[in-house]
């Protein structure tokens, strides 16, 4: 069909759409993902990312200079989401029983969804990269540093015991949280986070807050 007979050039019609940078990256940062997580960072290759995308690798080399960069890029982006969750959950109630079952349930729901982006801050094979290594131990510290200063807020223990109890009960999520989706969610969600959630709380709820303790 000819442009006198009312069709468009082919010219015109081969122009890609173009998008605002910010829908492009978050384009491509999704389709990275999914190559990420289904072969891993050393088997990816930036052809696969920019395949997955529909587009042309310069148009991907336009956002990220390199394989790293793309990677560290969703890692920035999936480590302050569970710190966001943690936070959240200490923050959203002054009831220190929903808040161990918040902080529990951040976890379970950050590697229930986001397209398994677990992996990327949990199980990558790039754990030994020092840029890597880095904003994970910073997404844990995050997480850690949100529940130590409620315990220390509201018990009054020292920050080196806080920081401790903090430890032992985001350890103790993320790993039963895994554990659960490993196991194939045989145990429904909820009832998982509450047992967990329950576990936690019997022990944590034995330090008397602030302003309950003695002064002897």
């Amino acid at each position: 069909m000819t442009a006198e007979s009312g069709g468009a050039p082919a010219s015109v019609r081969a122009q890609p759409v173009r998008m605002p940078r910010s829908q492009r990256r978050a384009q491509l940062l999704a389709a990275a993902q999914e190559v990420f997580v289904a072969q891993g960072y050393h088997a990816a290759a930036m052809d696969d990312i920019a395949e997955r995308a529909g587009v042309s690798k310069p148009v991907l080399y336009q956002h990220f200079p390199g394989k790293l960069e793309l990677y560290l890029a969703l890692l920035d982006k999936h480590c302050d989401s569970l710190v966001s969750r943690v936070r959240e959950a200490m923050q959203s109630t002054t009831d220190n029983k929903l808040r161990v079952a918040g902080a529990m349930q951040a976890y379970f729901d950050f590697v229930d969804g986001e397209g398994e982006a677990y992996r990327l801050v949990f199980e990558s094979d790039l754990r030994n990269d020092p840029a890597v290594a880095e904003r994970v131990e910073r997404a844990e510290r995050g997480c850690i540093e949100a529940v130590t200063e409620t315990i220390m807020s509201d018990t009054g223990v020292s920050r080196d015991r806080a920081e401790l109890l903090a430890v032992a009960l985001t350890g103790a999520a993320e790993n039963a949280a895994r554990f659960w989706l490993a196991s194939r969610r045989t145990v429904p969600k909820e009832d998982a986070i509450g047992l967990v959630a329950a576990l936690a709380w019997r022990g944590i709820s034995n330090f008397p807050l602030a302003d309950q303790r003695s002064d002897d």
